[in-house]
């Protein structure tokens, strides 16, 4: 195909050819939505790092629920804030918990929508790290326990899927089988099979009150440098069970996204996490760019990459300008 006989440009001359041809896809399905959830009641508080994302008591989420589902987002996944911490994180599998509240909460009042719950311990010790510490040192072995009895309490509470974050060896096994014994194999695992030790977490941190109160998670989590590391991660999730795999961060990691979809036949989920989110934000509050564009130009790079699944704080506004379009 030679010039003038070949011209790129006929297929771009137009919105409607340009929808015609196109090879990658945005919609409201594949989004889901974080929510964070804190003590109380009628809060709805906005993160100051993240414009347009509110942590919210169990009693505003179905108001917030329904309104996801009215933007055709129908999958949201939830972190809790304690009233309470300690060393252990025992909030988090407490069956009166702030995430089995919630889950409850959702299932009893939003049915069709599916409810993803994290689990970790970060948010519930009060030290900040993801698991059990001995001598302060993450103790990988004495986490996996607390791990899956997290899982199982939220499995008990309605989840329809788990996703652990921890980054803990052996955490997929584990909880498959506490799962699987307690008549829970349905409940699918979307493990955070490949997750980063990243600077673009901050924000999250803030929401989530989970900044750690010494030394830092590069200990369990992925060296930002490694590729090859991902791929045997990701092995030894689907061997032990996992039914989605994740890459956390998306942005920078759209390689990994890639290779994954190329290596593995399970969906791939990817978070655009919040520093992601905030750099876009403040950039078009600055009026640096266009924040329209920039984000749906960013989600259209995750699903370019592979992923079938995008969880990002950004699914309400993608999911109103899919309307528009």
């Amino acid at each position: 195909m030679v010039f003038p006989e070949y011209r790129s440009r006929r297929l771009r001359r137009t919105a409607a050819l340009r929808a015609l041809v196109r090879e990658t896809r945005l919609s409201a399905e594949q989004l889901v939505y974080p929510l964070f959830i804190v003590p109380g009641t009628k809060v709805r508080q906005e993160v100051p790092s993240m414009p347009g994302v509110f942590r919210l008591s169990v009693d505003r989420l179905a108001a917030e629920a329904e309104t996801l589902l009215k933007l055709g987002i129908s999958a949201v996944i939830l972190f809790g804030i304690p009233e309470k911490k300690d060393g252990a994180g025992s909030g988090a599998h407490a069956k009166d918990g702030i995430v089995q509240r919630g889950i409850r909460e959702l299932k009893k009042r939003t049915p069709q929508l599916t409810v993803i719950t994290d689990v970790c311990l970060c948010e519930y010790t009060d030290h900040g790290h993801c698991g059990f510490l001995v001598n302060n040192e993450v103790d990988n072995d004495a986490t996996l326990e607390i791990l899956a009895q997290t899982a199982l309490s939220h499995a008990r509470a309605g989840a329809d899927m788990v996703a652990p974050s921890d980054m803990m060896d052996g955490r997929v096994a584990e909880i498959r089988g506490m799962l699987d014994e307690n008549g829970f194999e349905m409940v699918p695992i979307m493990s955070y099979a490949v997750k980063y030790a990243s600077a673009f977490y901050g924000p999250f941190r803030d929401a989530a009150e989970s900044t750690p109160q010494f030394g830092d998670r590069r200990g369990y989590q992925m060296d930002p440098a490694n590729v090859r590391e991902a791929l045997r991660e990701a092995t030894l999730d689907t061997e032990e069970g996992a039914d989605i795999l994740m890459v956390k961060p998306a942005l920078a990691y759209l390689d990994i996204i890639a290779r994954l979809r190329e290596e593995f036949d399970l969906p791939i989920a990817a978070y655009q996490v919040s520093g992601e989110y905030a750099m876009i934000k403040a950039a078009a509050a600055n009026g640096w760019i266009d924040g329209e564009r920039a984000m749906e130009e960013s989600l259209l790079a995750i699903r370019r990459a592979g992923a079938d699944i995008i969880i990002t704080y950004f699914a309400k506004e993608m999911a109103r300008l899919l309307h528009k379009q």
